[in-house]
């Protein structure tokens, strides 16, 4: 068990398929449930512990940093990048700022209803540093709202292992876009473009990369049609109050 205090949130991506409301507005600010991606991201980095928080930018990063201002809490650290550098490459470039520890890292779309314990919290209880490299948080692709894609990113074995899915295959589980990393993952690999895809499977060839799956409600907001279920879900959910 750890308490991670330091957090990333990769906010530096284009969001292309939920133009063209993102032709002239980040996604990560994209307002569902009148609040911003990002703020909901960060509110359940701050309420799992994390006390820093570091954000990426590239795509309109201007405006995602004059956003920030009016956060007082937790402590927001922006890392701009010239160059778009993907996911791993993102965090990778801001390492010097995650310090020696495991920490979060969120996608800046994220945004997910906790259960009785927070999904960052689980993860965090689930780390065993003589086995876990990487924990992810996984999501059941057949109740995930807004999720058109169908075919998952992970199966797990009988002991909960995740191995990512083969060409062709369909599997359960889908990346949550959540995720407790340790930073030796990165130490290896190299300066500029890179996913972090290349991170798990690092991880997953060295037996060293743990799952949980999200036990409440996850959202997909990635295309203007699916945005409309999840806010329709969530006015639901407001209305069974």
């Amino acid at each position: 068990m750890i308490r991670p205090r330091i957090g990333m949130v990769l906010a530096a991506g284009r969001g292309e398929r939920l133009r063209p409301i993102t032709d002239t507005l980040p996604k990560p600010l994209v307002r569902i449930a009148g609040r911003a991606l990002l703020d909901h991201a960060i509110d359940r980095l701050e309420a799992a512990g994390v006390e820093r928080v570091v954000v990426n930018t590239h795509y309109l990063g201007d405006i995602i940093a004059e956003h920030l201002k009016a956060r007082t809490s937790p402590e927001i650290v922006i890392i701009h990048e010239a160059a778009a550098l993907e996911t791993g490459g993102g965090v990778k470039h801001a390492l010097h700022l995650l310090g020696d520890e495991p920490f979060f890292v969120v996608n800046g779309d994220a945004l997910w209803l906790d259960s009785k314990v927070g999904a960052l919290t689980r993860l965090a209880d689930a780390w065993d540093p003589t086995t876990t490299d990487a924990m992810l948080l996984l999501q059941r692709t057949a109740s995930a709202v807004g999720y058109d894609d169908g075919i998952g990113d992970y199966a797990l074995d009988q002991l909960g292992r995740p191995r990512r899915r083969h060409a062709g295959e369909v599997v359960p589980y889908l990346f949550a876009g959540v995720q407790l990393l340790s930073p030796t993952l990165f130490h290896d690999m190299p300066d500029g473009v890179f996913s972090l895809n290349r991170i798990y499977d690092k991880a997953e060839t060295a037996d060293r990369l743990g799952a949980l799956v999200h036990d409440g409600e996850w959202y997909h907001v990635s295309t203007p049609a699916g945005m409309k279920r999840v806010e329709d879900r969530l006015r639901s959910r407001r209305v069974e109050r």
